[in-house]
């Protein structure tokens, strides 16, 4: 009965490893990558539609394009999708089309 209890307990312990591991897998990248929340972020938000004159705010992430630092994807009031990349005083660096929503 104990050897059955070890396998089992065994079996879930391996299973919640997987688990965890495809979770932390799939929130980042090779890169670094990856959403970002908190004061920066929001800051990073404020200062892309600054830049765009207002729109939504889809994603801020940590960036390394271009030299940037912060790279905002952001709707337009148009409609148009854009990543703002922002250096690390959260300056514009370049606007570019959202190549995903074309």
């Amino acid at each position: 009965m104990n050897k059955t209890r070890s396998i089992a307990g065994l079996g879930l312990a391996l299973s919640a490893a997987v688990a965890v591991g495809g979770v932390a897998a799939a929130s980042s990248g090779d890169d670094d990558e990856g959403t970002v929340t908190g004061p920066q972020a929001d800051r990073a938000t404020k200062a892309a539609l600054e830049e765009t004159d207002g729109g939504t705010a889809n994603s801020v992430e940590r960036d390394g394009e271009n030299g940037a630092t912060w790279e905002v994807e952001v709707t337009r009031p148009d409609g148009t999708t854009v990543d703002v990349r922002l250096d690390e005083k959260f300056e514009l660096v370049v606007i570019e089309g959202d190549v995903e929503s074309d």
